[in-house]
């Protein structure tokens, strides 16, 4: 039978597919069981997905499918599937390659189908990987592989030198018999190194008995390492913030850093495994042992063992990060306000823009208030007259470079004129320079330079702060912790998909979106977000979602991925603007006429009252729909429009300015959460730098992570802890005073 005759035979397809079927059968039950979900919401979840459905669209639209799971199952399941579907990938090459040299067994494929990690795969295939020239490959190039092989049978007679004599091959370059039997004991080294089982216990102990050790090169050098210039802390004991600092000091040049073992417990160990008793070669067999650890094993083993670590730390840094960003992402928008963004700077000035209550840019200005200049008097006289202009209500200050040294001029300004409407903020202003200097940016201000674009940016951020931050790549968006040092291309995974969980949670504005916001939209890529745009500004605002339809590249897959998503607050069809997919549309047209009300009495306490007092199980039933699809219809009816983010409190505004040299141990303040990281979270309190609340200031109660009280954005009243003018550093408490110990 030729090869393509085989390619074609069904009975070979179909034996085929159901082998795949089983492979994919036993990554479902793995991921279920891993995961702790139900086998029939994995199975279906994976189904969608690989249907081209987008993870926000299955959280929201397809609950009764998957058993409603939230976006991080999904996610979970579909991180996890992925992994397993590439190692099956790497399982089938590793046995290819095993096979064509004629040395798979039944028990070495079994190994290879069982393993669950890539590592275990890597362990067992490592024996027959090509390798470059080792000491182990030169021995047997000089026939030494026999003299190994009576080593390893461990005989109770003979003379290993005697044995080893009968091996010297000038021809071969085996002058000695000293020299054969260092050439087999190489070759023993080697076999003992590739044994998987003992890698496995190797690296197991290591993990867990190992201990991380740390110390200058340069003792007498100050930097921002020195904690860790006589530094030692068990393996698995170390948090990942250490973890990642020790790895840059490392990077850098300013540590050194190891694993240290106890060796000793190791040679016992993998001697267990290999020696059987009393024999002539057990001397020998002890050396090699502790030359195959000192020499092949611990150095890898230690790197991995680093880089498990490493990836934990990453794993967390990561997480830390699109945690905080969400949190900054989703804070609530200030509406209704003229605003005036002020980028401080020193020598170059302070950058004004002031934007309307929709974010149109109406002037721009720049002032010197700041050292050098300190040019106060002229500066207040532009502020003045930009604030009566356009009756502004906020000014909106980067915490960037000068940024104390404005808060106290625009403090000034605000006493002078005794308006108890007129405040100032301070907000967080990374990654408005990258804005200012971007492509976008020029696009969108061609007529203005960086900095007056990143004056319009800080004042935009606070009146939607998601519709301008997406403006933003991600990643400079200074919310985290150790950024730069974990894998850029996980890292931007992670935080595009912040971006487009936090897009699709407050749903967007068809009609006003940018481009950039669009692109975050379930289903929407670049190119259909500026299709969508450019269609809106020839044919005029969207008045249907219908019209969706029309606009070019987005077919129907994509329709459906993100109409519901998308959002027409004037439209044709009131249910345009709630968050209730057109799919769903004749569930409501059948419910109204149940209750005998009419689609224009949407948004009516009435309606609200009546749909309220309804009951989703009883009521699914009679309409045909799922329990969790009518009961978000429901609350989509009996809040159109609605903000998520409105339901959060809004920022705290202030008038005056406070110095570190106002505060004193016990004072009561109000602050605002700027970043949360392991050990704590940073407090802005209105003074020069953030104060720290530690992890144990945190609550009377354990934390475990800072994340489980408190988030970015979150208005918190603190306490005065400590106080370090000289270092401009305070130390606060969430705990009470009297209940601080």
């Amino acid at each position: 039978m030729t090869l393509s005759q085989t390619e074609i035979n069904p009975e070979t397809t179909a034996n085929a597919e159901q082998i795949e079927a089983e492979v994919q059968e036993r990554i479902l039950a793995q991921v279920a069981k891993e995961l702790g979900l139900p086998l029939k919401g994995v199975r279906t979840t994976v189904l969608l997905l690989d249907e081209g459905n987008t993870i926000p669209f299955v959280a929201r639209y397809r609950k009764e499918m998957t058993g409603e799971l939230d976006e991080n199952q999904l996610r979970g399941i579909d991180d996890r599937v992925q992994y397993l579907r590439n190692l099956e990938v790497r399982k089938r090459e590793v046995i290819r390659i095993i096979a064509e040299q004629g040395k798979l067994t039944g028990e070495l494929e079994s190994a290879i189908v069982q393993a669950v990690k890539l590592q275990e795969v890597e362990d067992l295939y490592r024996p027959y990987r090509q390798k470059r020239k080792t000491r182990a490959s030169v021995a047997k190039e000089k026939g030494l592989e026999p003299l190994a092989k009576w080593l390893l049978s461990q005989p109770k007679g003979g003379e290993p030198l005697a044995e080893a004599a009968k091996y010297i091959n000038t021809e071969l370059g085996v002058e000695s018999a000293e020299e054969a039997l260092q050439g087999a004991m190489d070759i023993v080294a080697e076999e003992i190194a590739d044994e998987a089982a003992i890698r496995a216990w190797v690296r197991k102990y290591s993990m867990d008995h190992g201990v991380v050790a740390s110390e200058a090169k340069n003792p007498e050098e100050e930097s921002v390492y020195e904690m860790y210039y006589d530094y030692r802390e068990p393996a698995k004991k170390l948090p990942p913030h250490r973890i990642l600092a020790i790895n840059r000091g490392e990077r850098e040049n300013v540590l050194k850093v190891s694993l240290e073992l106890d060796a000793e417990a190791i040679h016992r160990h993998i001697a267990g495994r290999i020696l059987k008793g009393r024999s002539v070669t057990e001397a020998i067999l002890q050396t090699v042992i502790e030359d195959a650890y000192k020499r092949l094993i611990a150095p890898s083993i230690e790197r991995e063992v680093r880089a498990e670590l490493t990836e934990k730390a990453e794993r967390q840094a990561i997480s830390i990060f699109s945690a905080n960003l969400r949190s900054l992402l989703l804070q609530p928008p200030v509406k209704g306000k003229t605003v005036l963004g002020v980028d401080p700077a020193y020598r170059t000035g302070c950058k004004l823009a002031v934007v309307d209550d929709t974010g149109k840019l109406l002037e721009v200005a720049v002032t010197y208030p700041t050292p050098p200049n300190n040019k106060k008097r002229e500066a207040a006289v532009k502020f003045n007259e930009l604030i009566d202009k356009y009756g502004v209500g906020l000014i909106v200050i980067g915490n960037g470079t000068a940024s104390r040294e404005t808060e106290q001029f625009v403090a000034e300004v605000i006493a002078e004129r005794n308006d108890p409407e007129l405040a100032y903020l301070i907000v967080n202003e990374a990654g408005a320079s990258v804005y200012s200097a971007s492509k976008l940016a020029q696009q969108e201000f061609p007529d203005l330079d960086v900095a007056e674009r990143s004056a319009v940016s800080i004042a935009r951020r606070l009146q939607d702060p998601l519709a301008e931050l997406v403006k933003i790549e991600p990643k400079a968006i200074g919310v985290g912790q150790y950024q730069h040092d974990v894998s850029q291309k996980r890292l931007d995974e992670s935080l595009t998909a912040v971006v487009e969980s936090a897009v699709n949670h407050v749903g967007v504005d068809v009609n006003t979106a940018s481009p950039s916001l669009l692109s975050y939209v379930s289903g929407v890529n670049a190119t259909i977000a500026k299709n969508i745009v450019k269609y809106r500004e020839e044919n005029g605002k969207f008045t249907s979602r219908k019209q969706l339809q029309k606009v070019p590249r987005l077919g129907a897959k994509t329709f459906e991925q993100c109409v519901g998503f998308l959002r027409i607050n004037e439209g044709e069809n009131p249910l345009d603007r709630t968050p209730i997919h057109p799919e769903s549309y004749g569930v409501v047209t059948q419910l109204f006429q149940e209750l005998r009300v009419e689609l224009s009495q949407l948004g009516t306490k009435e309606l609200a009252e009546m749909l309220s007092s309804l009951e989703p199980e009883s009521l699914a039933v009679q309409l045909g729909v799922g329990v969790p699809t009518l009961r978000d219809i429901l609350d989509s009816l009996q809040r159109p429009g609605r903000d998520p983010r409105e339901e959060l409190p809004p920022p705290i505004f202030r008038t005056d300015v406070l110095k570190i040299e106002d505060l004193s141990p016990g004072m009561e303040l109000q602050g605002t959460v700027r970043n949360v990281i392991d050990f704590g979270a940073f407090v802005d309190i209105g003074i020069k730098n953030d104060g720290l609340v530690h992890i144990s200031q945190l609550s009377n109660g354990y934390v475990k992570h800072p994340m489980d009280v408190v988030s970015v954005g979150d208005n918190v009243t603190v306490w005065v802890l400590t106080v370090d003018a000289k270092k401009g550093r305070v130390g606060l408490t969430m705990r009470k005073p009297a209940e601080t110990k």
